[in-house]
């Protein structure tokens, strides 16, 4: 089974947008579950532009399925003087993965500065220090995704990391879907194969929508999980979470 995990990123970007608690990130995430989110992921970012650290430890405890943390092990929280002092958070990614010990982590080699997540790792450049990351996470019981292109030989140097899965990222697939939905598959399916093939677990995410999520699933039906937020929170606006989260879990049969 394709599990659906729901990344709340934007929720936390349109209460960021006004300030106070509207809307509530940590009753969203519940909601979720209770509409069927097999999992529900979360990507800070050391500007805290949507999730801040402080919501990551006001989420953990309410996860009853499978807790997803997504960002650049090289992160650093940046925050202005004396602002949230108070909350006790780490300063960087690893130290507040390590603190709270999610299902999985998922590696993502964000710039600083970029919008969005726009590149899988160089998983031969950085060969030595996934390794590294990966080992001090597994330490943990902590399970490693790293995300990564469509790519045979990037895929085959992840597995060297010793990383449980990797996540494919499909923002190529998505922006060619429209015009050659069979070209536009065929990558990611030799790199979903070549990933079963090294014995890793495979996930994906980054534009899949209720347009393209359901042949994707058809050509790859091994996938693990799939991980969405900007489109699921984009549809909820018109068909409300619960639909939503239907739909996309109708995807996935």
């Amino acid at each position: 089974m394709t599990k659906l995990s729901v990344n709340i990123n934007k929720v936390a970007t349109i209460r960021n947008a006004r300030g106070g608690n509207t809307p509530n990130v940590k009753q969203f995430a519940i909601d979720c579950e209770r509409f069927g989110a097999q999992g529900i992921t979360v990507h800070p970012r050391p500007d805290e532009r949507h999730i801040r650290y402080a919501d990551v430890y006001d989420i953990k405890p309410i996860v009853t399925t499978e807790f997803n943390i997504e960002g650049n092990p090289k992160g650093e929280r940046k925050t202005e003087s004396g602002k949230r002092k108070a909350d006790n958070c780490p300063d960087g990614f690893i130290d507040l993965v390590k603190a709270i010990r999610p299902t999985q982590v998922t590696l993502v080699p964000d710039a600083e500065g970029v919008l969005t997540s726009n590149a899988g790792w160089d998983t031969v450049r950085n060969q030595d220090y996934l390794c590294d990351v990966v080992k001090e996470f597994k330490a943990c019981g902590i399970r490693v995704s790293i995300f990564i292109d469509a790519n045979p030989r990037m895929i085959e140097m992840a597995a060297r990391t010793g990383t449980d899965r990797v996540e494919l990222y499909t923002e190529a697939y998505a922006r060619e879907y429209p015009a050659n939905r069979e070209a536009a598959i065929k990558p990611f399916v030799e790199a979903a194969t070549v990933a079963r093939d090294c014995g890793l677990g495979l996930n994906a995410g980054h534009d899949l929508s209720l347009e393209n999520l359901a042949y994707f699933h058809q050509q790859i039906p091994w996938v693990n999980e799939v991980s969405i937020g900007h489109a699921l929170i984009s549809d909820a606006l018109y068909l409300g979470i619960e639909e939503t989260i239907h739909q996309y879990l109708n995807c996935l049969k």
